[in-house]
């Protein structure tokens, strides 16, 4: 059986049960719904937020260099922290904040392979104590722009007909739904989808636990039944680039795709923006592989996870 090109780049609940009070090892959660943290958190997890602590509160950006060292710092991260990231949705914001460790050049970044809903599965305690630790020395890199696409760069992307995967629900893939359920507020002014993108929706990555796919599943799909290239320039995007962000996570490290971006402006950018193109319906050979995948989003039902809208 294939395994995973990159296999220590996750790591399973029982190795963080195991690591909980190893000085090297920081685990950080981060969720969609902070209630969840409070509710109950892997013992000694440190909470980063993806809005509150990664994003900049006057530009539609991420914290700058400094901020960035400060976060790290304030959780007790230093240069050479392992940093193991889980959270709700079977990890999509916990993609995202590696992602954006990542970004920042962060060497040693982890995954818990299934997240909350696999920690719950498997009986592990949870704590409500909200922990802090001594404040630590923390340098950043610049930016990593190899990991990250922006608007420009997507549209010449497309224009040249590159590996572009839309992850969100065929619904919204084809512009019939403007927004996810329950997400009015994050719709964008058209549907649809970037011209020239295969559809691809996140859930196929995942197990019914929360963990990630087999190897042996994951290059059937993007590799046999997709064609898609390991060598070929990718860029995932979804509605605010959570989703695509777990979809990079398994093109990158999963699969080995040697340049692969995640587009984080997403349809929230690219479906208000002046003078850009759109399509909508089904792209000629491209989503009809994936109708069976869900429409919506499958909630994470585990006891912990019960307040999360789908």
């Amino acid at each position: 059986m294939p395994e995973y090109v990159h296999p220590e780049m996750l790591v399973s609940t029982e190795w963080v049960a195991e690591h909980l009070t190893d000085p090297g090892v920081r685990i950080v959660e981060s969720d969609e719904d902070r209630a969840l943290y409070v509710q109950g958190h892997v013992p000694g997890a440190v909470e980063i937020d993806w809005q509150t602590d990664l994003q900049d509160s006057v530009e539609r950006d991420y914290i700058d260099r400094e901020a960035f060292e400060r976060l790290c710092a304030e959780r007790g991260i230093s240069n050479d922290t392992t940093v193991v990231f889980y959270g709700d949705k079977s990890n999509w914001w916990a993609c995202y904040a590696f992602w954006v460790f990542k970004l920042y050049g962060h060497e040693n970044c982890r995954i818990m392979n299934g997240g909350r809903k696999k920690w719950e599965l498997d009986g592990r305690p949870w704590s409500t104590e909200r922990v802090s630790y001594p404040l630590a020395r923390y340098e950043a890199k610049e930016r990593d722009p190899s990991v990250r696409a922006l608007r420009d760069e997507v549209l010449k992307h497309c224009k040249t007909g590159k590996q572009l995967l839309d992850v969100r629900s065929p619904e919204e893939y084809r512009g019939e739904r403007m927004h996810m359920p329950d997400y009015p507020n994050e719709g964008a002014v058209r549907g649809g989808h970037i011209p020239g993108a295969l559809n691809v929706p996140w859930p196929m990555n995942c197990n019914e636990d929360g963990t990630f796919k087999s190897a042996r599943d994951l290059e059937k799909l993007y590799i046999k039944e997709l064609k898609l290239k390991r060598r070929s320039p990718t860029v995932a995007y979804c509605r605010i680039g959570e989703r695509s962000s777990l979809t990079w996570f398994v093109l990158k490290y999963l699969l080995g795709f040697g340049n692969v971006r995640n587009y984080d402006g997403s349809w929230l950018e690219w479906g208000n923006c002046v003078r850009v193109p759109i399509a909508k319906g089904a792209e000629p050979g491209g989503s009809g592989r994936v109708e069976a995948a869900s429409a919506d989003e499958p909630a994470d039902v585990s006891n912990s996870d019960s307040t999360v809208a789908g």
